[in-house]
């Protein structure tokens, strides 16, 4: 039977089961060190004991509840952003810093809540999470008129909560699942894009109605009561030793490396176009309801390409699936979105990108699993997530200043265009570190990782 030893959590099995145990290698390039790491061995073979679904069901639904209002508040964003720029309160770009900060914390102390997951277990780590977002979107309510309490209530303590959820939903289903990895963290991550979905729609009618503030007490409220019930649930299938913060010899694979780098980049673009898809839809005539229609619907197909992308980290490989998210969202922005002068263009787009965005986040934990062992997908993946800080923190709001830079919201069609070009020449950076990982698994395009 497996238990959790070392810093990094691994797994150690008998002598026994060392000499009988065969796995098939997982879906990273072998580094000169990879005989010497008994963290990924350990990972080979507690992957052959998961029960592939069973009581990992239960965890995955409460994590896609969890991923619901972690992601689906972020991605949401864009329709108070628009409602408080109407209100004068502030410019596109500020605003976006707001929107930007939580998902930045979320990001910036990975790293510390992954100790504190292993701490305290991860059922109160989700709860703690949960209740911080709950507290964030009600103490907003109260500070709608005033920027700087946006920043600490929409933003401060708003990350601290989605930091806590976050790696709870991104490490946590790898334990019960291996064959099915990627379809388990597809339907997590899918929770937060059918919920960017339904608060887009919901949030527009409510904000005309009874204004900004109601709205996030809405959110609050709406948090803690399905959250923490949904929290309780969780429940890991190995316990979860203390370990240590950061695993450093993972620098010392070219592979983690590329991991590393492209998800940071990869971040940057992520929040352009669902914090600016309604603001770009009035600057082309459109309505306030049309623009939150448009970002349901790129939500909608966030959560479709996240289950779709799990699906395809189980049959070409998690590496594979990355890959083409990134170079889907690159495509989408450098080719559709300047030409998206009318709705027809527009929603096509809001599709494509959806899918291509909710495929990166259902993608990763997988690549970071298969390729880095599972038994420290834990310390792994809160070190990945931390590169991604700089992305969440200055994507949209460096895209918001070079839209003011162009003129400005009110100025057309055009002031958005080289917002649109930085954003996906980025995604088209980072799938290229993807590919040198891939490139190294396999020097075939297309072969199996």
């Amino acid at each position: 039977m497996a238990t959790t030893t070392s810093t990094t959590t691994a797994i150690e099995l008998d002598d026994r089961r060392l000499t009988v145990l065969q796995r098939e290698p997982v879906e990273a390039p072998k580094s000169v060190n990879e005989s010497l790491d008994p963290v990924l061995e350990a990972s080979r073979l507690a992957d052959s004991d998961v029960p592939e679904g069973g009581y990992g069901w239960v965890v995955v639904a409460s994590c896609a509840i969890l991923s619901w209002w972690t992601i689906g508040t972020s991605y949401s964003w864009g329709v108070i952003q628009g409602a408080l720029v109407d209100e004068g309160l502030s410019t596109p770009a500020v605003l976006s810093f707001v929107g930007a900060l939580g998902p930045t914390l979320l990001a910036a102390v990975a790293i510390l809540n992954s100790r504190i997951m292993r701490m305290i277990g991860v059922r109160y780590t989700g709860m703690l999470g949960v209740f911080l977002i709950g507290l964030a979107e009600i103490l907003a309510g109260f500070a709608v008129k005033s920027v700087p309490g946006l920043f600490v209530t929409e933003g401060v303590l708003l990350g601290l909560g989605f930091g806590l959820s976050f790696i709870v939903t991104s490490s946590t289903p790898a334990q019960y699942f291996s064959k099915k990895r990627g379809l388990a963290n597809g339907v997590v991550f899918a929770g937060g894009g059918f919920g960017g979905a339904v608060l887009s729609l919901v949030l527009d009618p409510l904000i005309r109605t009874s204004g900004p503030a109601w709205a996030f007490r809405f959110l609050g409220l709406s948090t803690l009561v399905t959250g923490l019930p949904a929290a309780w649930f969780l429940k890991e299938r190995t316990a979860i030793r203390k370990g240590g913060f950061v695993e450093w010899r993972l620098f010392k694979d070219p592979s983690f490396v590329f991991v590393f780098v492209g998800g940071a980049i990869g971040t940057f673009p992520l929040l352009v176009p669902p914090f600016f898809i309604p603001l770009f839809a009035n600057a082309i005539g459109l309505s306030s309801a049309t623009g939150a229609g448009l970002l349901a619907g790129f939500n909608f197909a966030s959560a479709i390409g996240r289950i779709f992308s799990g699906i395809l980290c189980d049959k070409i490989g998690a590496l594979n699936a990355l890959f083409l998210a990134l170079t889907l969202a690159a495509v989408s922005m450098l080719a559709i979105w300047p030409v998206s002068t009318t709705l027809a263009p527009l929603a096509v787009f809001s599709v494509i990108n959806g899918m291509a965005n909710g495929g990166f986040f259902s993608t990763m934990p997988t690549v970071v699993g298969n390729c880095f062992g599972s038994a420290r997908v834990t310390v792994a993946m809160g070190m990945i997530v931390t590169s991604w800080s700089g992305g969440y923190l200055l994507g949209a709001p460096i895209a918001g200043y070079l839209l003011d830079a162009y003129g400005g919201q009110d100025s057309g069609f055009q002031a958005y265009r080289p917002a649109m070009f930085y954003a996906g020449s980025l995604a088209l950076g980072a799938a290229g570190f993807i590919e040198l990982v891939r490139f190294r698994a396999n020097k075939n395009f297309f072969a199996r990782i």
